[in-house]
């Protein structure tokens, strides 16, 4: 165990000073994870926001507001990555496309995810929004297909931002079948 320890800590202190999208990103990169080897669960997210840059905390924001009330958890469990883990697809906050967070950057995930996921070994995944979604489970056509197909150490989330209201409302089984189940395997997972 020490020597993941080591080997994670080492990797986090590289991805932190990763300069691979500098010419590409609006401000300077501020890789933005949280990750620990222990973790019980893993959120495998879009790209932090401009809030998120700012204040250099993922899910900072009334997006990360309904997410922890989607998962039934408090700040304090949500910021203990021991327990939840956040990575990125896009470690950087991407800037503006069409007055909207800008997709995250495609070298990010390559460049870094099966380095941090040979130290991470969660009980439960949760591909929060397409881009992830499309990376890890293509054989899902749309992401409304995979977010109706959880397994026991998977669930697939719309991005819990306000510009998915309508997708929520168009689709009230995900509150009424998924949600419940989540908060039960994550409840079951973390034991808090």
């Amino acid at each position: 165990m020490e020597k993941n320890v080591k080997g994670h800590d080492a990797l986090v202190v590289k991805a932190r000073n990763c300069r691979l999208c500098a010419p590409h990103l609006p401000h300077q990169p501020n890789p933005i994870f949280s990750t620990a080897p222990s973790t019980k669960v893993l959120i495998i997210g879009q790209a932090p926001g401009l809030k998120a840059h700012e204040r250099n905390i993922a899910f900072d924001d009334p997006s990360g507001d309904r997410l922890r009330d989607w998962l039934s958890v408090s700040r304090e469990t949500f910021y203990n990555p021991s327990l939840i883990s956040v990575l990125p697809m896009g470690f950087c906050f991407p800037g503006y496309k069409n007055g909207a967070d800008a997709p995250p950057r495609k070298e990010c995930a390559p460049a870094w995810h099966n380095d941090f996921l040979l130290y991470l070994k969660p009980e439960v995944t949760l591909y929060v929004g397409r881009y992830s979604q499309q990376y890890y489970l293509p054989q899902h056509k749309t992401l409304t297909e995979a977010v109706r197909s959880p397994t026991e150490t998977h669930f697939v989330l719309p991005h819990p931002s306000g510009r998915n209201n309508r997708w929520l409302a168009k689709n009230p089984w995900f509150e009424l079948d998924i949600l419940p189940k989540l908060r039960d395997t994550v409840e079951s997972v973390l034991k808090v």
